[in-house]
């Protein structure tokens, strides 16, 4: 008995620090997207607001917009795409309007959305007129209300 119980010992002290190495590095990792469905798409944003009020305020400019609330603060975003070239086209575009604008990219997993969101996306690739893009990020963003926030 006595000749086995040092393995054993050792084996439970390896066993236990190789876990706890395992578990520690997937505590560290970054999270994966397990959707099949899911596609990175570009939001523009057009800022940050502590409140939804002084949001609400600052984008009286834009009929249609979407916002997320992260930590606190409204993320108000004009435009959404699966390209990175419309997304610089947008930002663009908005820029020339006198806004600062951002593009950040995210995930989505709506399969209808992205279908939807490459058909336009094909249109904008192929347009520079700026009432097309007004448009088609107007729809886009309605689109995502009805597909994703529900809110339509």
């Amino acid at each position: 008995m006595k000749k086995y119980l040092f393995p054993v010992i050792t084996s439970f002290i390896i066993g236990s620090g190789l876990a706890i190495f395992l578990i520690s590095g997937y505590e560290n990792a970054a999270s994966i997207t397990v959707s099949k469905n899911a596609k990175k798409v570009y939001y523009v944003q057009r800022g940050v607001y502590s409140s939804i009020d002084s949001m609400k305020q600052n984008m009286l400019s834009f009929p249609y917009y979407i916002y997320n609330v992260e930590e606190n603060k409204y993320f108000a975003y004009i435009g959404i795409t699966t390209k990175k070239e419309n997304a610089k086209k947008i930002q663009d575009y908005y820029n020339k309007k006198g806004y600062d604008t951002y593009v950040k990219e995210k995930i989505i997993d709506n399969e209808s959305f992205i279908t939807i969101l490459n058909q336009y996306d094909q249109i904008l690739e192929k347009t520079n007129d700026e009432g097309t893009i007004t448009t088609i990020c107007n729809q886009v963003l309605s689109k995502y209300e009805e597909l994703i926030t529900g809110e339509y």
